[in-house]
């Protein structure tokens, strides 16, 4: 910890400091430099007005809280931008330098960290490599994007300590150092709304391998193509069979060594093909710190994140399934494949603008109910009205989730699942995908 302490001490010596954003991040921020730093003055900046006395800020702390929060920023040397913040002003138009705790940690740590990022699926694959990292034995953190700021895991860290970050594309996008281990799972449409364009966002993420040294390490999905990247590359993919490693019904094939794992699907609480994948990277991931045995026996023991196919309930002989996290294409359509007999999937929540044609395809060729709902839901619905759809009595819009759960109940037959994977953002409607996911389970929980 003396390493970073002498960083971040120097980093920010006599410096006029803001924190923008006071959320989850921007408080632990505020008590690691509060606790260690000596800066000429700490302003806190937030839309959101901030309590001084709820939040123990002395009177020598600075508060810039409205809509006029980002007015100032050239009035300081450094700020700290909280990963939900949108810059309205590009850095390079600014005079202070934007910086985060991400950044700040990844320059001392970046050697012992295994960064995840990727459009779907990293908050699992993270947990799941800590989890395994964990069980056997390993000195390891779990930190980033997963909900636990990198600033709180600082007084836990040795020289020794390996530490799985999940990293959003939002972290990502203005960092100037990589991890040395690093895990790009796939990239979908998304958050277009903030980026505008794939290749502004696929630009976010890429940073998780751009600024990588010789002999780093990359995961990455086959499709991405990774240019102008310094480290070792190792490919994976569930399509491309010459990939390095390829996965496909349940069986993980090393193309480098010839190795060959088949994924014992039967003693595993992950559900559907697409976590096969995730068990895949944890697989390639941890095989230089654990056994065969170490990993199938933690693998054995992980239970699936809350919102990710979770089950539910099941009442009147429907089973119900949460996959609120869903907000991609991809991954109602992977829902659809993977919860046993799925009779009814529930559509829809912020629109965001992105393309539902490949979805709206695979509706037509299945035979489950689809419940739309919110506005992106309706633009779906729309789009099945007027293509030549093979059976439009089984698509149906409700305007939100309350009347969406209670049509799922009439029209799911005995025997089939309902899932809820909206293929869709939450904000506007909820705080965030989990209250999603929760308000849905006490939604069904009424169906008793």
């Amino acid at each position: 910890m003396k390493r970073f302490i002498d960083h971040i001490k120097s980093y920010t010596a006599e410096k006029k400091i803001c924190i923008l954003g006071f959320g989850r991040e921007g408080r632990a921020t505020y008590e690691i430099i509060a606790k260690y730093c000596t800066p000429s003055a700490i302003t806190i900046a937030d839309l959101s007005s901030v309590d001084r006395v709820l939040n123990a800020l002395p009177d020598s702390v600075n508060l810039i809280c409205g809509n006029d929060y980002q007015k100032s920023l050239d009035d300081f040397d450094l700020v700290f931008k909280s990963p939900g913040i949108v810059l309205e002003r590009s850095p390079k138009e600014l005079k202070c330098v934007i910086t985060s705790e991400t950044q700040v940690f990844f320059e001392v740590y970046r050697e012992q960290i295994i960064g995840i990022t990727g459009t779907k699926g990293k908050s699992t694959v993270t947990s799941l490599i800590y989890h395994i990292l964990k069980e056997s034995g390993k000195e390891c953190l779990i930190a980033g994007n997963i909900g636990i700021p990198v600033f709180n895991i600082v007084e836990k860290m040795t020289e020794s300590t390996i530490v799985v970050c999940e990293l959003s594309c939002h972290q990502l996008e203005y960092m100037k150092v990589s991890p040395a281990c690093a895990v790009y799972l796939n990239l979908f449409e998304e958050h277009l709304d903030h980026y505008g364009t794939m290749k502004a966002y696929r630009r976010a993420k890429n940073n998780i391998f751009t600024h990588q040294e010789e002999g780093d390490c990359l995961l990455v999905e086959s499709s991405i193509k990774p240019a102008l990247c310094n480290s070792y590359v190792h490919t994976i993919s569930a399509e491309d069979s010459t990939a390095d490693i390829f996965v496909s019904n349940g069986i993980v094939d090393n193309n480098t060594n010839g190795d060959t794992y088949i994924i014992p699907s039967n003693k595993i609480k992950l559900l559907g093909v697409h976590n096969h994948y995730n068990i895949a990277v944890a697989r390639f991931i941890t095989a230089p710190f654990v056994t065969m045995k170490e990993f199938e026996s933690a693998l054995f023991s992980f239970n699936p994140l809350a919102h990710r196919l979770e089950f539910v309930d099941e009442i009147n002989g429907v089973r119900w399934y949460d996959d609120s996290i869903s907000t991609a294409c991809a991954t109602a359509i992977e829902a659809i494949k993977s919860v046993p007999n799925a009779g009814t999937i529930l559509i829809g929540g912020m629109d965001r603008g992105i393309d539902y044609t490949s979805l709206v395809e695979f509706l037509n060729d299945s035979d489950v109910n689809v419940i739309c709902m919110e506005a992106s839901g309706k633009r779906v619905y729309d789009m099945i009205q007027s293509a030549k759809f093979n059976d439009i009595s089984r698509i149906y819009y409700v305007p939100h989730l309350e009347e969406a759960v209670s049509l799922a109940a009439k029209i799911t037959p005995s025997g089939k699942s309902c899932v809820m994977s909206p293929a869709a953002a939450s904000y506007g409607i909820f705080k965030n995908f989990e209250e999603r996911g929760d308000a849905f389970k006490a939604l069904v929980a009424k169906l008793k």
